[in-house]
């Protein structure tokens, strides 16, 4: 809470004194969070060698949860960050709709992911207790390979359209797709692969990673719906 009360105060003081400023700060304070985060993966063999049963312990408090709260605070952002006011135009009063539908979506697919997977999947236990963990492979994650980032993403879109600025749209639209797509790719999906082999990286060919394909939106929105 510490991380994310400084982070949201932070935005606030840029967004009143220096808010050209907005967009390059959340860049910065998002790649922060995710630096940290893939820290988290990066140190488990000199935290556990270190640290042994309380490795974990200490490298989520170390650097997942101050990364996830940079993350999210990030993401929370979007919804109030100051930029240049978009010509007025008969689709941007489609925004509001849209934005909308997308929060409303992103917030059930996360709380249906997490209570689908467990919390262990938010605070990534897996990560140093593989031998607790295993791949999920019917209901949503038959669908989309990462349902809590999917859910995260959607919700990002909607801030974005809602705010409705040049600056929250670029982010939002742009930037936190390619941040979540490099994330998945680079760190964790590496880290799936090596603990699971071929049989992950063959899922991975099959199932997209946030957006289901269109024969699979039925099971998609039933999960949505019913969980």
């Amino acid at each position: 809470m510490g991380a994310f009360s400084l982070t949201t105060i932070f935005f606030i003081f840029v967004k009143r004194y220096i808010p050209d400023w907005s967009l390059d700060g959340q860049v910065i304070i998002i790649t922060l969070g995710f630096l940290l985060m893939r820290m988290f993966f990066t140190h488990k063999k000199t935290y556990m060698l270190r640290y042994g049963e309380l490795a974990y312990r200490n490298a989520f408090f170390h650097f997942a949860l101050p990364g996830l709260a940079l993350v999210f605070a990030s993401v929370a952002h979007i919804g109030y960050m100051p930029g240049p006011t978009l010509p007025r135009l008969w689709w941007t009063s489609l925004f509001p709709i849209a934005g909308w539908y997308f929060v409303l979506l992103g917030a059930t697919l996360w709380i249906r992911a997490i209570l689908a997977f467990g919390i262990d999947y938010l605070t990534m236990l897996y990560v140093y207790y593989p031998e607790k963990s295993r791949r999920v492979d019917n209901n949503i994650y038959a669908v989309i390979r990462h349902p809590v980032y999917a859910g995260v993403l959607r919700l990002g879109i909607g801030l974005a359209l809602l705010n409705g600025n040049a600056f929250s749209l670029f982010f939002g639209l742009l930037l936190l797709p390619f941040g979540l797509t490099a994330w998945t790719r680079l760190v964790e999906e590496r880290e799936l692969i090596e603990r699971f082999g071929s049989d992950y990286a063959e899922y991975r060919k099959t199932i997209p990673a946030f957006w289901p394909r269109l024969r699979d939106l039925g099971q998609f929105f039933s999960f949505i719906l019913k969980g």
